[in-house]
């Protein structure tokens, strides 16, 4: 299935340049354009993307608050892009719905990989940038404690933190790929996770794995 794209960004040539690199990859298409955030909620609307990539600053609503509208009223899922590795603004974005981060200068093929990763939900993206958020993110939290998963999907859950794909969770529990990916699918719908980044902060809240 193609998967459909909305590029959010107030710089037009910013803006023309991302879409010109979805474009070139024939398993994803450009349905939309906006400059400001209230542009990206309505043309998000309007097309229903798979994925809207999402400026942080942009005139009057800006990308966090974009997101957030977009994520709580679909399953549209947001990629953010940043200048500054550490933005505090990204955090907001977090907390907001966003299910991943990339750095403007990101290498297309990274770009794209990362537009994938994200439409599946079956990933983290930019490991550097998302692990350092996520870290930072989850150590101003209280500890929240794990219920209603067995043993098995705690095990399936610390890893899902570490990075790991389906694959790497079933060769490192010796089970099969269908069965981990079932593992993940159960913890999104028993904690309420919209993505595996969002798994990923859970298993940091709750002292699963440990901020180092």
């Amino acid at each position: 299935m193609t998967v459909r794209v909305v590029v959010a960004d107030d710089q037009t040539l910013v803006r023309a340049g991302l879409c010109g690199i979805v474009n070139t990859a024939q398993d994803l298409t450009v349905v939309g354009e906006a400059g400001t955030g209230l542009e990206a909620v309505k043309v998000a609307r309007a097309q229903a993307p798979d994925v809207v990539l999402m400026d942080i600053r942009m005139p009057g609503m800006d990308g966090l608050e974009a997101t957030r509208l977009i994520t709580s009223s679909s399953d549209t899922k947001v990629l953010i892009l940043t200048t500054f590795d550490l933005d505090e603004y990204v955090y907001a974005a977090l907390r907001g719905g966003a299910s991943g981060f990339l750095l403007k200068d990101t290498p297309a093929r990274d770009l794209l990989a990362a537009i994938r990763v994200v439409s599946a939900g079956d990933a983290l993206l930019s490991p550097g940038i998302t692990r350092r958020l996520i870290k930072e993110f989850a150590g101003r939290a209280h500890p929240e404690p794990l219920e209603g998963i067995t043993m098995r999907e705690r095990e399936v859950l610390a890893l899902v933190a570490e990075g790991l794909s389906n694959d790497e969770i079933a060769e490192r529990l010796h089970i099969g790929p269908g069965t981990a990916k079932t593992h993940v699918r159960h913890l999104l719908a028993k904690l309420g996770a919209r993505d595996r980044v969002h798994l990923v902060i859970i298993a940091y809240r709750s002292g699963l794995v440990a901020v180092r």
